[in-house]
């Protein structure tokens, strides 16, 4: 089985520590309401990186029951901001959608079938890690089914990964706006506040498992 921790949850790992950094540069530069708010934005951002992490290595239930051998595909969801991949898992008459954390190997996914430990989703040679709650119905937009032949699995590199999931920082000049309006801050707490939620908008995107391809 390919070691699957290194690829699915290395970037948005990546993307949440760089997050804590640009949190805690800041800190030097706040007084005692900015410190405030820096807080509780970085234990949001810990707390929830801690409950994605339980859901994707099983401490965590996600709400997918079965177990033992099932049917299974990759679908890829695109909803407004949103880019997903979900497993589509067949067992019986039962059909249910998982969300992983992307991994290259997805792209290729075949139709095939899937291995459920009650902890673990894996075809063999790929472990993949929930990235959320598994959904009864059809996940909302549109889906994009995956190839029904092999291909080869593609490479997307950090730099592209980082510029989708920025998309939703679009709104973070409000956020500084905002907050100067409210603090009546300056320049300084505007800038300050501009980075800060377009970094946690970010990462937001990456914790929550996006789909760059």
């Amino acid at each position: 089985m390919s070691t699957g921790p290194a690829r699915a949850l290395t970037y948005p790992l990546l993307v949440t520590s760089g997050t804590l950094a640009i949190i805690a540069a800041w800190v030097p530069f706040a007084d005692i309401d900015q410190l405030s708010a820096l807080a509780v934005v970085a234990l949001a951002v810990l707390a929830y990186t801690a409950y994605q992490l339980g859901l994707a290595f099983g401490v965590l239930p996600s709400g997918l029951v079965a177990t033992g051998t099932v049917r299974g595909r990759r679908v890829r969801q695109q909803h407004r901001l949103v880019s997903r991949s979900w497993l589509e898992i067949s067992s019986g008459d039962r059909v249910v959608w998982q969300p992983v954390f992307y991994d290259p190997a997805l792209s290729a996914l075949i139709p095939t079938d899937l291995e459920l430990t009650g902890r673990s989703i894996d075809d063999g040679n790929t472990r993949f890690y929930p990235s959320g709650r598994v959904r009864t119905v059809e996940p909302p937009g549109k889906l994009i089914d995956n190839p029904s032949r092999p291909t080869d699995p593609p490479a997307y590199g950090i730099p592209r990964r980082l510029i989708l999931d920025s998309q939703p920082a679009i709104g973070a000049p409000l956020v500084g706006l905002l907050w100067v309006y409210v603090m009546n801050g300056a320049l300084g707490a505007f800038v300050a506040t501009t980075t800060v939620a377009a970094t946690t908008f970010t990462w937001l995107s990456a914790i929550r498992g996006s789909d760059p391809s």
